[in-house]
């Protein structure tokens, strides 16, 4: 009698579980790719991946329609599909050409809305001609790589990028291949014709699921905002006026505070974008060293002013473009034309708030308002503290490095100090020549033999 009651339990139990499963529902992740291939792409695929492994989805389908882009991003986004360890499928329901066909083939299974095409891979610049076979032997590679990892004909992927192959009934020479949705299941590299996302599941007998449509949150909005150039081009113009502004009124902090703020909604989209490189980030705060020892510690304009400039210029550019050290073999041209475009138009327009903006900001409201503007009238009770009791010829010894300014020691009182240009190590002997307020102007005591 006890067996057959556990006999029973354990028949209800099982039934129950059973039951639960069926009524479980898949997660089906959905992320579109609707534009040019570029960081912003790489960063929102990632991030979605990103998603479904924490939402814990079963199927990722990706909407595609694009024409391409750069061909490392979409190397990047290969890269990041086929190390996904769940099925991703892709629903092209316009076009998949160039970054785009390889983007597809690097899923586990290819579906097509009517009309749709894929393929047309051949690299091209950025003017739209074909760039040189360097570029299309590298496409050649990763496109065939891809196909044979999807068990899709590899010779077929490499006649979308090269119109030299050669395929039977396929392709003939002078051609690159670019399937429409009838062509792509004839020849393997389409699962099926499908109106719809829904149309796909059901095709797989996924009858009880729920979609999940990936979306960027707020924050990651701004960050692909702050990626066009047109902006970032903006931010430099504040980045190198706010630091002007910053050494010419010293102590007005807004200035210097903008300056800041824009130097990090710079950095830190392309940083979190793989663009901005440790090196690149280095190279710009290395230039700001050099352009404050120049205006600081060498008076006049030379090698460590004009390098810092460069340095400052060039790691801005640099960050805005998807090299790898200084290779170059994989960025298009206009995106190089691109950055130089929008550091230039910064630079200018930060040289033209230098001249126009520079002699009437002090006059303005808002200036008066962020400054301390208030002159300390002596009718007001207000004095200076001048030295009045050291003479000219009295001798002391550098209390700091003057360079020009500093503090000197004569005869136990600490005193400010600056030389006519000069730079003077600390603990150097120093005859005071004049006094000027409360500093005085000294001199190096030349040593006699």
């Amino acid at each position: 009698m006890n067996l057959l009651v556990r006999t029973i339990i354990l028949l209800v139990t099982m039934m129950s579980s059973l039951s639960s499963i069926a009524q479980q529902k898949e997660k089906v992740m959905v992320m579109e790719i609707k534009q040019e291939i570029d960081p912003r792409v790489t960063r929102y695929v990632e991030l979605a991946l990103s998603h479904a492994m924490a939402t814990a989805a079963d199927i990722v389908i990706i909407e595609m329609d694009t024409y391409g882009g750069v061909l490392t991003d979409a190397k990047d986004i290969v890269d990041k599909i086929m190390n996904f360890k769940k099925p991703v499928w892709v629903f092209i329901n316009a076009d998949a050409a160039s970054a785009g066909a390889l983007i597809s083939i690097a899923c586990d299974s290819i579906y097509m809305s009517p009309g749709a095409s894929i393929g047309a891979a051949t690299v091209v610049d950025g003017s739209g001609e074909r760039a040189p076979d360097k570029y299309q032997s590298y496409m050649r590679s990763i496109m065939r790589s891809t196909a044979e990892e999807n068990n899709r004909n590899p010779t077929i992927a490499e006649g979308m990028v090269d119109e030299q192959v050669e395929l039977d009934s396929v392709k003939k020479v002078g051609q690159v291949i670019t399937f429409s949705t009838s062509e792509a299941i004839r020849y393997g590299y389409c699962e099926g014709k499908v109106e719809s996302i829904e149309e796909i599941l059901k095709i797989n007998n996924v009858v009880n699921y729920e979609i999940d449509r990936f979306t960027l949150s707020p924050s990651d909005k701004i960050i692909a905002f702050f990626l066009n150039p047109f902006i970032s081009g903006v931010l430099i113009l504040i980045i190198l006026g706010g630091i002007y502004f910053e050494m010419q009124t010293p102590g007005i902090g807004f200035a210097g505070l903008a300056s800041l703020v824009a130097l990090i909604l710079y950095l830190v989209p392309y940083y979190l974008n793989g663009l901005a490189q440790n090196w690149e980030i280095i190279a710009f705060f290395v230039g700001l060293g050099l352009i404050a020892v120049e205006i600081f510690v060498l008076p006049g304009f030379g090698v460590a002013g004009i390098g810092g400039i460069i340095l400052v210029i060039g790691s801005l550019v640099l960050i805005m473009i998807n090299n790898e050290a200084f290779n170059f073999e994989f960025v298009r041209m206009d995106d190089i034309l691109m950055a130089l475009a929008a550091a230039m138009a910064g630079l200018l327009g930060s040289m033209v708030l230098f001249f126009v903006g520079g002699s009437r900001l002090p006059d303005t409201k808002f200036y008066k308002k962020v400054a301390l503007t208030d002159k300390q009238e002596s009718i007001q009770g207000y004095t200076s503290n001048f030295v009045t009791n050291i003479i000219a010829g009295k001798k002391g010894v550098t209390q700091t490095v003057l360079r020009p300014s500093g503090k000197v020691m004569i005869e136990g009182t600490s005193y400010d100090a600056y030389t006519r240009g000069e730079y003077i190590d600390q603990g150097t002997p120093v005859e005071v020549i004049n006094i000027t307020g409360s500093s005085l102007l000294v001199k190096r005591i030349m040593e006699t033999a």
